[in-house]
């Protein structure tokens, strides 16, 4: 059964940077396309980064371009999520998205890690 496990969440001051790295495993496929959400206390969940497997292909929200990077290592299914310039409003659960095509688009979701910045 395919599992995603997330680590690196954790508390940090503003300004400060933090690492996520989330892994596949259970899986015999390589996944096409993985990435991270967040979701803050009321709001809804949110895309912060999107990468395909190859590495060439990414997306940001608009609020983290030029402060996260997202990388891949497609082999192992293991996506990471490199976090500068933490700012009080990236205070969030981060979930990592695993997404793989069938004959539909198929998502594996893990169980989220709490990042919170103080300011």
């Amino acid at each position: 059964q395919e599992q995603l496990v997330e680590s690196g969440g954790g508390l940090v001051q503003a300004g400060g940077s933090l690492r996520l790295s989330c892994a596949a495993s259970g899986t015999t496929f390589t996944m096409n396309a993985m990435g991270w959400y967040r979701q803050a206390p009321g709001k809804e969940r949110e895309l912060v980064a999107l990468i395909a497997s190859s590495g060439r292909s990414t997306n940001y929200a608009d609020s983290v371009k030029g402060r996260f990077t997202i990388s891949i290592d497609g082999a192992k299914n293991t996506v990471y999520l490199q976090m500068n310039s933490l700012q009080p409003e990236d205070t969030a659960v981060y979930y990592c998205d695993a997404r793989h095509y069938t004959d539909r688009w198929n998502d594996y979701w893990g169980q989220g890690t709490q990042v919170t910045v103080s300011s």
